[in-house]
């Protein structure tokens, strides 16, 4: 009795977290389920203002900058503003030590001086429609799975040629709900993006991976590039001839200033949450998952950062590498630590506990849910070793560049047989190229060196390639001394003998790679990875049944408005900005200023080393018109529910004028993916006026500032 007892207030508990402020809604959707309930709280647009195919409304300001994340317009002259961060493998591409972009900054002064991105593109969304009657068509209860994801696929194929044929546009067509519904992305692509501005890594990485994640923050984090079109205002790749784009809509900025409690909407790209797992997969990632990773990447970190201390030159090869590697082994322990302060997982046992409940109670409902979360419980107990091999293998391809070349040379070469072989190979020299450009060889061995013992200690018996085995017999389990004979004996570990090795490739070549040493430890990798692969049928199952989880959540909660899980599609989440209290007796305000970044500056520290012209700026108050009674502001927090893939997106007021850029998540609240707090989770936006502030009066560009369409 006593525990059914505390079963159920963990219920109650745990039902008073969903509130408004939590959810990442679907702009065609806002007035039939949010516009009232933002109106209430301040909202002065329509949600024809966010999102219209008839008009230019907000979403034609909002750009996918990159593979994940997102920009908005701030000009008609197809100006760009994202985070730093964002930009921040652009920026580190374009540096060298004679120009060194990432300490020094960068401001072009005019168009010309504008750098040119290959590869980096934006996408602007023209349409999204619901096609869930079209994608499910043909679907019924009794389809079996099989045939059901074959005739998915089969209308996902159709719809998509029917809607991209005669056009230039590209059409993603992703689940919702688990399957449970489909929705239709129509986008413009443009290829011709150049970077325009970037602050100093004392200022747009002010704190570095010490204050990643953490509140109060002082980091100006945002960066500039600029669209460019054809004489038709079109998408065109790269041309001198080509000219700035002009949008259908920019954003105007507010400089009137923020306060507490007032009106706020992120409205952008979030790219991956999971709020309806069930206490499985919770136990998974908390208990699991997590831990490893996190050790995993202290390992490569570790790394990393003691030889980028010794050189500019390595400081700079792995700058980009080390505050990605660094991002997630932080925010993985904040949301550990969010899980655990919320007891998650007994909340989610709460839950299913109820829903056990509901499902027995009538004879339809048990047929089609009773033993649901029985079948979660076996899924869940497969795969665990088998993701957390996954994880291992990803995590040392994805650090260590000699088995990623390996890798991609092993796929494109023998793995798919290449029918244009010179292509193929052109293709590869290029990667080889850029990949090698931010290689120190030292660095590379010691991470092959520690990250096949982590995989060797951690990983069962059962999932360890034979080539592992193989080495610590010969070399009596030094690895120190099975990577020094890898990187001395394989071509893979000289970028010119690589190079010269593919200018010369034909398909008898294949016997000098098979002999290779560093290709046998890698295809060995590859054939354990696609061993496990085989076995993922316990998690193509757990899929489905989360399609029927969700189903059945619905059908029992129908007083409840239930967001979709995040998917990188265009969302709205609103809020208010607010402070909030991380622990007992401590009360973070809502805003950071500029005597903050002031009091923590220290020369001795690279990630703390205020650039001397800010400080004389500080010193002389000259802040123009972006200070507010004569105190310059950097960064806010609000209650808007956010995630990676949010970062660079706009932070607009009730008018929808940008009054922030969103760059971070407290570090109390990163559980957010998984279970959101509302009195804990706060995303971080840069105060647009600290970002204004820096591009007129520290950087001099206030050919940017006449761009904008500013509001005082």
């Amino acid at each position: 009795m006593i525990k059914i007892l505390f079963v159920l207030i963990l219920f109650i508990l745990s039902a008073k977290i969903i509130i408004a402020d939590e959810g990442m809604w679907i702009p065609i959707l806002l007035e039939k389920y949010n516009y009232e309930d933002m109106k209430k709280k301040g909202f002065k647009l329509t949600p024809e203002d966010i999102y219209s195919i008839n008009k230019a409304c907000l979403k034609d300001a909002i750009v996918i900058f990159g593979k994940g994340c997102t920009g908005e317009l701030i000009s008609d002259k197809g100006l760009i503003i994202t985070n730093h961060h964002c930009g921040y493998s652009q920026i580190q591409a374009h540096s060298t030590i004679d120009h060194d972009y990432l300490t020094d900054g960068f401001w072009a002064m005019s168009q010309t001086e504008e750098l040119t991105n290959p590869a980096l593109t934006v996408q602007f969304l023209v349409r999204m429609e619901d096609v869930t009657a079209k994608i499910l068509k043909d679907i019924s209860d009794t389809t079996s799975e099989a045939n059901r994801q074959k005739i998915i696929k089969k209308h996902i194929s159709e719809l998509t040629k029917m809607t991209t044929e005669g056009n230039h546009y590209n059409v993603s067509i992703k689940p919702f709900y688990y399957g449970n519904e489909y929705y239709m992305f129509i986008y413009e692509e443009f290829k011709d993006i150049r970077l325009v501005g970037a602050p100093p890594s004392g200022i747009g990485k002010f704190g570095g991976d010490t204050d990643n994640w953490m509140w109060p923050r002082h980091t100006g984090d945002f960066s500039l590039f600029r669209i460019y079109a054809n004489r038709k205002n079109e998408p065109a790749d790269y041309a001198p001839e080509n000219v700035p784009y002009k949008p259908k809509k920019s954003l105007q900025i507010s400089i009137k200033g923020v306060k507490k409690d007032d009106f706020t909407f992120v409205f952008g790209y979030p790219g991956r949450t999971a709020e309806y797992l069930t206490s499985f997969g919770v136990e998974q990632i908390y208990q699991v998952k997590n831990p490893h990773l996190i050790l995993i990447r202290k390992k490569i970190l570790d790394i990393m950062g003691e030889d980028m201390k010794t050189s500019n030159q390595i400081r700079i090869q792995y700058a980009f590498k080390y505050a990605s590697f660094a991002n997630g082994w932080k925010k993985w322990m904040g949301e550990n630590k969010g899980l655990q302060k919320l007891n998650a997982i007994e909340k989610k046992k709460a839950l299913e506990a109820q829903f056990q409940t509901w499902a027995d109670a009538n004879e339809d409902r048990k047929k089609k849910y009773g033993s649901l979360l029985q079948q979660f419980e076996k899924c869940y107990k497969e795969v665990v070793p088998i993701n957390l091999v996954t994880d291992y293998l990803n995590e040392i391809t994805s650090s260590v560049d000699l088995i990623e070349v390996v890798r991609q040379i092993y796929l494109d070469l023998i793995y798919t047989q290449p029918t244009d072989l010179q292509k193929t190979i052109t293709s590869l020299k290029t990667f080889v190229k850029k990949t090698y450009k931010d290689v120190n060889i030292n660095t590379d061995k010691k991470l092959f060196s520690s990250l096949m013992k982590m995989y060797c200690e951690n990983i069962d018996s059962a999932f360890k390639p034979q080539i592992f085995s193989n080495a610590e017999r010969k070399f009596d389990g030094n690895y120190n001394k099975y990577t020094d004979y890898i990187y001395s004996e394989s071509i893979f570990a000289n970028e010119e003998k690589l190079l010269k090795f593919l200018d010369n490739y034909k398909s008898s070549s294949q016997k000098k790679l098979q002999k290779d040493p560093a290709f046998i430890h890698v295809k060995d990798m590859i054939d354990m990875s696609i061993k496990v692969g085989k076995k993922v049928s316990a998690n193509v199952q757990i899929e489905n049944l989360y399609r029927l989880w969700i189903a059945g959540l619905r059908e029992m909660q129908t007083d409840k408005l239930f967001y979709p899980d995040a998917n990188f599609t265009l969302r709205v989440t609103y809020g208010k900005v607010d402070n909030y209290e991380p622990a007992d007796g401590v009360t973070y305000n809502y805003f950071t200023t500029l005597d903050g970044i002031i009091a923590k500056d220290d020369s001795l520290i690279y990630d703390y080393r205020v650039p001397k012209k800010l400080k004389e700026l500080y010193k002389q108050k000259d802040f123009g018109k972006y200070a507010e009674n004569g105190v310059m502001k950097v960064a806010f927090t609000a209650s808007n529910h956010t995630t990676g893939g949010n970062s660079g997106s706009p932070v607009l007021n009730a008018e929808g004028q940008l009054i922030g850029v969103n760059f971070d998540r407290n570090w109390e609240g990163t559980m957010s993916d998984i279970m959101y707090d509302p009195s804990q989770c706060r995303n971080i936006a840069i105060d647009i006026r600290y970002a204004l502030f820096i591009i007129d009066k520290f950087a001099g560009a206030g050919h940017l500032i006449k761009e904008m369409n500013i509001v005082e």
